[in-house]
Parts: C-alpha cells; sequence; structure tokens
C-alpha cells in the first residue's frame, strides 16, 4: 500500500505557519492516506465512487475489477457499456468511463505525462473529460500524483474542516483562500488534517 508522504519538515512549517492548525495536527497525530500512483485507475476510481457510499463504492470496484481483470484503457474500451453498467453503476457514469478510457487510447489526456504538468494544467485537462470535474482533479492531484499543496474550495469536508477548526459560522472564498495561502507550500498535508477535522460535532 502506498501512502501519501510527509514528515517532520511540513509539519513543523504548518504548526509555525498556524498555531490552531498546529494543536489539532498534535492531537491527531500522523495520517496515513492511500494513494493510487496510477492516474488513469484513480480518476475510474474516482468517479466510480461519485454520490456513493465508500462500502458502496468498494463493493462496484471489486465488480469491476472482476469483469476486466485489469483496469486498462483497452480492457474498457473493448468491454460493453451494458456489462460496465451491471457492476452496479448507472449508464451515464458507465459512459464517463468509457469516455475517459477512449480520451486516454486517442491521446487526448497522456496519462503517463500528468507528473510532468503544472497543478493547473492537471485540472484543466481532466475537467474537460465527461463526468470529471475540478473536485475529482484536486483530488487525482493529492491522491495520485502526491501533489504538496493542493486545498480545494470545492470540497465540503475541507470547508466544514476549517469552520470548525476557527470556530467559523460561514466561510466565504476570500477568507477559505488567506488559510490556504498560509498553508502554502504544503496545502495538501492541511487538508489530510481538515478532513478529519470535519467529522468532529460542534
Amino acid at each position: 500500500m502506498r501512502i501519501f508522504q510527509y514528515g517532520q519538515k511540513e509539519i513543523e512549517y504548518l504548526k509555525r505557519k498556524d498555531k490552531k492548525l498546529g494543536a489539532a495536527m498534535d492531537k491527531i497525530g500522523m495520517i496515513a492516506r492511500e494513494i493510487t500512483p496510477d492516474p488513469f485507475t484513480a480518476l475510474v476510481s474516482s468517479v466510480v465512487g461519485q454520490q456513493i457510499s465508500s462500502k458502496a463504492a468498494e463493493t462496484v470496484w471489486n465488480r469491476l475489477s472482476e469483469l476486466l481483470g485489469d483496469i486498462t484503457p483497452e480492457r474498457i474500451s473493448k468491454t460493453n457499456l451494458a456489462d460496465i453498467k451491471d457492476c452496479g453503476m448507472s449508464e451515464r457514469k458507465a459512459g464517463y468511463i468509457k469516455g475517459i478510457a477512449e480520451a486516454a487510447i486517442s491521446g487526448k489526456v497522456d496519462f503517463s505525462t500528468l507528473h510532468t504538468m503544472t497543478d493547473e494544467a492537471v485540472i484543466e485537462k481532466l475537467s474537460s473529460l465527461h463526468g470529471v470535474g475540478v473536485w475529482t482533479a484536486e483530488m487525482i492531484l493529492i491522491f495520485s500524483l502526491g501533489r504538496p499543496d493542493v486545498v480545494s474550495y470545492k470540497d465540503l469536508a475541507i470547508c466544514r474542516g476549517m469552520m470548525n477548526l476557527y470556530n467559523l459560522k460561514t466561510l466565504p472564498k476570500e477568507k477559505f483562500e488567506r488559510y490556504r495561502k498560509r498553508y502554502s507550500p504544503y496545502g495538501s498535508v492541511a487538508s489530510l488534517y481538515l478532513w478529519e477535522l470535519s467529522a468532529e460535532k460542534k
């Protein structure tokens, strides 16, 4: 299992920049979040998991893996839409997955070069695909490409974590941006802790 890598350097930096976040980090300790190093697999998995519980997503993913053997663009391309749908997803979602495979095969998205591109370019490239929005692209940056500085305003749990941490009733974009800049260049590590903090009841 590969996990998102961070250590003392990132922790010390964030503690220095933000006392409240630092105190929360001390309380929570190190966080091990699994990453999927292959961005194509990660993107298909992310689409499978959209708008369903993680338990349901795991079931669908296991069925899809069983159906295809390997989750590759070629295997997906050669498999009927109906068979993909029968793994437990809507026709629209199955269509998105077929579309991602076609984009990989045609070269519209070269998944093997994403790691060489800037965060902004990756977001622009991936969100041009049907069924892939900015949030999904941002999650690929963290949980596949291991990018160090991603804090997503489109992630409700991250926003809730921020509100819990700083005792805020609302979180306008400008305020969010101020915190995001404070965490930079280790925003992704801050995100891991904000997700944890989002579950805390106020």
